[in-house]
């Protein structure tokens, strides 16, 4: 039986009615515009997005796994601009998926939905498979270390196509030593790396996320095009990539082992 702390709950977005935020423990997990898929509200949810956008040719269907599901934002957001893409979404509440089937519109043709644990699907799935592998994986606001490791970073770059890209949705606190940390893990398997946040947040200024980007081939990444998209937000963002990445992560050591094993 649930508790108040881990309750979950769709509500109507007041100044905005056809939004929709799920709630778990009263803290907002997800956002959905039930008109209008292409309406992104949270900020981090944006930058995600932009990334989707140029990380291929516009409208170009994507094969796209998201490791945390929530409210189906992204799902929906690639399905409505990039109509065709095969997704395959794992989100190990169950209480979460049918609270969003229940009371949320269907989701899109080419979704599929997954209850399980994100590590465990990774490992399960083929070689190969993805051109773009989101994650959003949240307990109790952090993020849980056995997807937060060198090994699990190196499982997923398994499971992407040699040109394909890894998102990982951060949040953090100054001075982002959880982020300082998750860029050093994944330069420990990628060869192109970088990381966007509204600006305030790469000079240790405010709490919220930070979204890093990967590939496996060297310059892979547009980092040009994600610089300006980032500075158009409303909330105006920064990329560091290269020199500026490596001043940022300088002392951090990668996480090599998950400490429940």
């Amino acid at each position: 039986m649930r508790t108040p702390a881990d309750r979950i709950e769709l509500v109507v977005d007041p100044a905005r009615p056809t939004g929709r935020t799920l709630l778990a423990g009263g803290v907002e997990q997800s956002y959905v515009d039930v008109a209008d898929p292409t309406y992104l509200h949270f900020e981090y949810v944006r930058r995600m997005a932009v990334v989707i956008d140029v990380a291929a040719p516009a409208g170009a269907p994507l094969d796209v796994l998201h490791l945390g599901g929530g409210a189906l934002t992204l799902p929906r957001y690639v399905a409505a601009t990039r109509p065709g893409s095969a997704q395959v979404v794992v989100e190990r509440d169950p209480a979460v998926v049918d609270l969003a089937a229940r009371d949320l519109p269907p989701r899109p043709a080419g979704v599929e939905v997954h209850v399980a644990d994100a590590r465990e699907a990774v490992a399960a799935a083929p070689a190969d498979a993805y051109d773009l592998v989101l994650a959003d994986i949240y307990q109790a606001a952090r993020m849980p270390t056995h997807v937060a490791t060198v090994d699990f970073a190196a499982e997923v770059g398994r499971v992407l196509r040699p040109d394909g890209v890894h998102l990982v949705n951060v949040t953090d606190l100054p001075p982002l030593v959880a982020t300082r940390v998750q860029v050093a893990t994944l330069r420990a398997v990628y060869a192109d790396v970088c990381v966007v946040a509204d600006r305030r947040m790469l000079r240790g200024r405010r709490y919220g996320n930070v979204v890093l980007v990967a590939a496996r081939q060297p310059d892979r990444l547009p980092v040009a095009r994600l610089a300006v998209r980032a500075l158009r937000d409303p909330v105006p963002g920064g990329v560091l990539h290269g020199p500026a990445l490596d001043g940022f992560v300088a002392g951090a050591r990668p996480r090599t082992a998950d400490p429940r094993r």
